[in-house]
């Protein structure tokens, strides 16, 4: 019988990588090792430390963590690669006699690795181009819209300018004239799987305030605090390489998008600011709505008792697959 893996999920600033690391001290007390992937969509870039709040270099010493640091910030990583290093990972660290934790707040990345993609047309140049010719008519809202009109369920869960998945979203209908949500694993069956788990081989722990109003007040901190720590210098690094560009990926990822956007001029440091507070909120409520459709043992971090409650099943399962 194939072993239960355990996944801690849950929306951005949560405390998610510090539970990880809890676990594992408290497992390498009982002579086990935990071995630590990363579910995260920004820290597999490097020089992107600050922002995505990765963990230190004395944690990473500490305890092994995978897929951090494994691209640059113009390369481009997807939720099929991660789906297929965390299964090859898992493997190995299995048979290393270790144990496997993925941890990370990126829920595509989840479903992508729990039940593997309905297959999707390749990435066509000439399709591309002239989604591109047409937002520069439009602009990514204007093809929003559109989206929405051919598919309304991705298009409900998009932002007006994420022009990358509105773009591939649009790319895929013209290439197969069917609604990605009918494709992409949003709506998961078994006739779509190609990956060898499922929800009944993975047990989820997730971490998920009840109180919205402290959530937000701690976000709004946390970035404050990665200010203060140099973000703003780390972002104009990345800046004046003069190859990254706000269409990139890793250049989109919250925070990084917005300081960029003071950097080019576009707006002051306070709206900057408040606009990182707006996109981290939009990110952390997407993160719950994907967590809400998942069957999942749900905890609240910011109460003593549940987040004891939720170490403590995590051990267990923990422990379950050491046996």
């Amino acid at each position: 019988m194939q072993a239960k893996v355990l996944s801690i999920v849950g929306p951005t600033g949560v405390g998610k990588s510090h539970l990880a690391l809890d676990l594992a001290r408290q497992c390498r007390l009982q002579g086990q090792n935990v071995e630590i992937i990363s579910m995260d969509s920004a820290l597999v870039y490097r020089g992107m430390d600050i922002g995505t709040a990765k963990p230190t270099t004395a944690e990473q010493a500490e305890v092994i963590h995978h897929l951090i640091d494994i691209r640059d910030p113009s390369e481009s990583y997807s939720a099929a690669h991660f789906a297929n290093d965390a299964k090859q990972l898992i493997e190995k660290i299995q048979a290393r006699g270790n144990i496997p934790l993925i941890v990370g707040g990126t829920m595509l990345y989840w479903r992508a690795w729990v039940y593997g993609f309905s297959k999707l047309p390749p990435a066509d140049l000439e399709t591309r181009k002239r989604i591109d010719a047409e937002a520069l008519l439009l602009g990514w809202p204007g093809m929003h819209t559109k989206l929405a009109q051919i598919d309304p369920i991705t298009a409900y869960r998009l932002q007006p300018n994420d022009s990358q998945r509105i773009q591939r979203a649009l790319e895929v209908y013209a290439l197969t004239g069917q609604p990605l949500s009918q494709l992409f694993e949003e709506s998961p069956s078994a006739t779509g799987r190609d990956s060898e788990l499922s929800e009944h081989t993975v047990e989820v722990i997730s971490l998920e305030p009840s109180n919205r109003i402290s959530l937000h007040a701690r976000l709004e901190n946390r970035f404050d605090q990665m200010l203060e720590n140099n973000f703003m210098d780390e972002v104009r690094t990345l800046f004046e390489r003069g190859d990254l560009h706000t269409n990139l990926p890793a250049i989109r990822s919250v925070g990084y998008r917005q300081v960029w956007e003071y950097l080019e001029g576009k707006v002051d440091y306070l709206t900057m600011k408040q606009k990182a507070y707006a996109a981290t909120r939009q990110l952390s409520k997407r993160q719950v709505t994907w967590l809400r459709a998942m069957q999942r043992h749900a905890f609240d971090p910011f109460s003593p008792a549940e987040l004891q409650a939720a170490k403590t099943m995590a051990m267990g399962i923990l422990n379950a697959s050491f046996k």
